[in-house]
């Protein structure tokens, strides 16, 4: 692979496709100098029409075995995906601010499947960008299940999420999880749609993980006292019987 950072010519290209005021979000290798040695990122870059690049986001979330092994020191195993070194991780959940554009949060590939590891939650975007190769499930439901969590993030979040697959199910997904459109596995073509409208942050995405401790607690606490409150009348009836 390449670095599009060091290609001229491929960002002057790329330049000629994209209409006048257009941005475009694609994947990109990515790395660093740093300590002595190259650090590799799996990255989304913005490029606007001139081809330059505006901003980007780092994977944080890696494939085990598939871009990194996992206690590499111990364990006598390669990576299954050939190419350039271990990716080292991103920083974390980010929001990329684009000239003309909502603010938007990036997700690569199967990070959309981690709840409450897509958004900044000091920095709310507007919208979830969630570019992924699903040929790693080949023709299994891997890509159906793969969009289905991506519904749900949308849901959790109140987000809308534009869903880039350059193998799998590209689609645009509004903020209640319903599929505003979606073009299929092994289909070519190109999805022109509005960009659906942002919710209020739900208490997930306020909350996250503690909103469902709260319910479990709730049941929990209604299902104590009504069996509490069944047990004093059951008593209570049987003294009046016994009188």
């Amino acid at each position: 692979p390449g670095f599009l950072d060091e290609d001229a010519l491929a960002r002057r290209r790329l330049s000629t496709v994209l209409p006048d005021g257009r941005i475009l979000l694609t994947g990109v290798p990515d790395r660093v100098e740093r300590d002595g040695g190259t650090r590799y990122f799996n990255t989304v870059q913005v490029y606007d029409g001139s081809g330059e690049i505006l901003t980007g986001y780092a994977k944080h979330h890696l494939v085990p075995f598939g871009e990194y092994v996992p206690l590499k020191g111990w364990l006598p195993f390669e990576r299954l995906a050939e190419g350039l070194g271990d990716f080292t991780p991103g920083p974390g959940p980010r929001t990329l601010a684009i000239p003309g554009a909502p603010l938007v949060a990036v997700a690569i590939c199967y990070e959309i499947i981690f709840p409450g590891h897509v958004v900044d939650d000091l920095f709310r975007p507007d919208w979830i960008f969630n570019a992924t190769n699903d040929a790693w499930f080949g023709t299994s439901i891997g890509p159906e299940q793969h969009l289905a969590t991506a519904r749900m993030r949308a849901v959790e979040e109140g987000l809308p999420v534009i869903r880039a697959a350059n193998t799998g199910i590209s689609a645009v997904i509004d903020a209640k999880g319903e599929i505003i459109a979606r073009l299929e596995t092994g289909q070519t073509g190109v999805i022109d749609a509005s960009l659906p409208t942002a919710l209020a942050p739900t208490p997930y995405a306020r909350f996250g993980d503690w909103t469902l401790l709260a319910l479990i607690c709730a049941v929990w606490a209604l299902a104590f006292t009504v069996g509490l409150a069944g047990r004093r009348f059951n008593s209570e009836k049987s003294k009046s019987e016994d009188s």
